[in-house]
């Protein structure tokens, strides 16, 4: 029988990224599902477990303390006391990429004497392995030279824990299945306290060279304060500690006294690590708070662009990868990957954008004409993939092993037509040709700012070519919809577009490949029942056949899909409709503690369904979703840099109606060329804004309240 994805919705994550550690809602790790300790893709331990005289203790709550550090709290109570009462309490403080401690309080009024046992033990499994559903065979456990610690390797891995401190030396039981630390005869009188401590390391042997590693504590961004409508607030909070945690760093380095080159990870836990389209979406959505983040992710990416033709890898030149692990995985399904993936077809132009999006937010000068030959090449490889038909459009030819689907939808059922039926590729997928137009027109204008005209203009011509197809191949008809007609989610040969409405045209509002009529329509669809859940954006129409709200990509919602489109939406005018979606992200935020996951479910929001139905298996933290607030923020406040002429924009988005305020009143901590902002809307003074840049000028522009939609 085929083993099953773990599920996620109930596991305590906590996270430092490349370490994770999860586990029940008891603290207690079984050796079950994805319960474990894990480092740089593998895990240490999948088994914790303690008993207090010989008994678990019974557990009373859990609280996060940070991303990377959780609280379980739990009681002993003893038979022989007068009253129910517990009289001893266990707190588990639980630290990714550290360990434990165990703090034992005696809160009764008698002495107690306890035994405290935590058997530990493992499978050093690779993280594809146990997202898979698979429990590799227990690794022998070793006493290590000193006999403080216990050990666990294997020609793959290895991990190792070991007491901490001035701790009494425990007592080591070795065996096949894993060891045991005891601390025997630990005395508490009334009113005293003892703290064990646990210290758990590991990975990969040998450690990949070259591979990401722990980021520095400095973040490559500012932390903004936000007056507001409190869920943002919430949101934005969580989500910047969040991806603090999600950080890692680039062994190499620009300059070797220069600063990290630190890159968001796309998920925990069976995505930690640089993915070329998630890592490059959360450091575009932070661009408002600084430019070192699109930095660090550019260079990461940057060498390791495509330099060959490699078919496992699906490497070409110019091509930016997909993903990076320490080795080569079987993922199931028959899916096997190489540790180094270019099976993408859109984060080569978003590769583009970044840079070009960085470039108007200030980045260096010095780093945007070193990285511009990168930017240049990423452009060659969309460019001559888009002439391999003779449409002309940028389509995904995957290898028999590899991802079947190369975009952001890439389950093996993604795509799907109006009457539930898969579609395979060869496909040009419609958010990809909107990713090449603005990449192309973004890339002209960098260009031209440098003098090469005649470059430019090619890629101009380029772009404007498909800009057309589009128009001709992607617009389907939708009499019975809430308009005339609606993007296709992508075109095969023979120009057949796929039917049915799905959220990827709402990603086409900020590339510039719609006209103003193109954005009205797309705008009414994302806004309709048919697509806003009430909770954010469904991946697939809930009108079609096959429409399930816990699919993965055929009704679920997803956080970043959501944000995506309300950037998209601010920025056509669509305010209306922005606020709709606005509205339900920040009310779904609420119900998932403002730590929003990779995905939920895609149920309507109705009385009879006051909260969002969580998709048990997504990702919690995840990248693309933990940055979304920061994408909101900037689209709410309508900030629009150009380098060129040294100017930002502010348009913020007006209230629904009259009685309403506007949803962001003062930001301090934006960035631009690498100064700090203060932003004050008010509904009836306009913008202001303190400390621009030297040679940089403002042009707020206010606009007339939006008309309120019913939901």
């Amino acid at each position: 029988m085929r083993a099953l994805q773990p599920l996620l919705h109930d596991v305590v994550m906590c996270v430092a990224a490349p370490a994770f550690a999860a586990s029940s809602r008891d603290g207690q790790l079984r050796g079950l599902r994805a319960e474990g300790y894990y480092g740089h893709d593998r895990r240490l331990l999948h088994t914790a477990y303690l008993l207090i005289n010989g008994q678990e203790p019974e557990p009373i709550g859990v609280q996060p303390l940070g991303p990377d550090q959780v609280r379980f709290t739990a009681v002993r109570r003893f038979a022989s006391d007068p009253t129910d009462d517990p009289t001893v309490i266990i707190e588990r403080v639980r630290v990714a990429g550290q360990g434990e401690d165990i703090l034992l309080r005696n809160v009764g009024t008698v002495t107690r004497r306890l035994h405290v046992e935590l058997a530990l033990a493992t499978d050093l499994t690779d993280i594809a392995d146990v997202k898979r559903g698979r429990t590799g065979p227990a690794v022998p456990c070793d006493v290590d030279a000193d006999a403080s610690g216990l050990v666990w390797e294997t020609e793959a891995g290895r991990a190792a824990a070991r007491p901490v401190g001035s701790d009494a030396m425990p007592g080591i039981t070795d065996g096949p299945e894993g060891g045991t630390f005891t601390w025997a005869g630990i005395q508490l009188r009334a009113g005293e306290s003892r703290r064990l401590r646990l210290r758990v390391e590991g990975g990969a042997v040998p450690a990949p060279p070259g591979h990401p590693g722990a980021a520095s504590a400095q973040t490559p961004w500012s932390r903004p304060a936000v007056r507001g409508d409190r869920r943002l607030v919430a949101l934005l909070r969580r989500g910047l500690d969040d991806l603090r945690a999600l950080r890692l760093a680039d062994p190499e380095r620009t300059r070797p006294d220069g600063p990290q080159d630190q890159f968001i990870a796309a998920g925990c836990p069976w995505y930690l690590t640089l993915f070329g389209r998630d890592s490059i979406w959360s450091a575009r959505m932070l661009l408002p708070l600084g430019t070192d983040l699109a930095r660090g992710t550019l260079w990461a990416l940057a060498r390791r662009q495509g330099t060959d033709y490699d078919t496992f890898r699906e490497e070409a030149p110019g091509r930016i990868l997909h993903e990076l692990r320490p080795a080569d995985a079987e993922h199931g399904h028959g899916l096997h990957l190489p540790s180094r993936y270019y099976g993408s077809v859109d984060a080569t132009p978003l590769f583009v954008t970044l840079l070009v999006e960085a470039w108007h937010w200030g980045m260096a000068n010095a780093d945007v004409e070193a990285l511009l030959p990168y930017a240049e090449r990423a452009m060659d490889w969309v460019v001559d993939v888009s002439t391999r038909d003779a449409d002309g459009l940028l389509r995904y030819y995957p290898r028999p092993g590899g991802l079947r689907h190369q975009s952001w939808k890439d389950s093996e059922d993604a795509v799907r037509d109006a009457a539930g039926r898969r579609i395979e590729p060869p496909l040009a997928l419609c958010e990809v040709q909107g990713y090449a137009y603005q990449a192309a027109v973004g890339l002209a204008e960098l260009l031209s700012s440098r003098g090469r005209h005649e470059r430019a203009e090619q890629l101009r011509t380029w772009a404007e070519n498909l800009r057309k197809r589009f128009s001709d191949a992607f617009w389907l008809p939708s009499p019975h919809g809430p308009a005339p007609r609606y993007v296709a989610i992508a075109v095969g040969r023979g120009l057949q577009p796929v039917s049915g409405p799905a959220s990827n045209m709402g990603q086409l509002l900020s590339t510039g490949i719609l006209d103003a009529d193109g954005c009205r329509d797309v705008a009414a669809f994302l806004a309709s029942p048919e697509l806003n859940s009430g909770w954010g954006l469904r991946s697939r129409s809930a009108a079609l056949p096959g429409y399930n709200p816990l699919s993965y990509h055929g009704g679920s919602v997803w956080t970043h899909d959501t944000a995506i489109a309300i950037q998209g939406l601010c920025a056509a005018g669509c305010h209306g409709e922005a606020h709709l979606l606005t509205n339900g992200l920040l009310d779904a935020a609420s119900h998932f503690e403002y730590r929003m996951p990779e995905l939920y479910g895609g149920d309507a929001r109705t009385l009879d369904s006051p909260a969002p139905l969580a998709y048990p298996a997504a990702c919690r933290p995840q990248g693309w979703s933990a940055a979304s607030g920061v994408a909101v923020l900037g689209a709410l406040l309508g900030l629009r840099p150009h380098a060129p002429d040294r100017t930002i924009r502010i348009d913020p988005m007006p209230a629904p109606h009259e009685d309403a305020g506007p949803l962001v009143i003062e930001v301090d901590g934006i960035r631009l060329a690498g100064q700090s902002l203060k932003i004050h809307v008010d509904p009836t003074e306009g913008v202001t804004v303190d400390s621009l840049p030297d040679g940089w000028r403002c042009e707020p522009r206010q606009r007339a309240a939006a008309p309120k939609l019913s939901s």
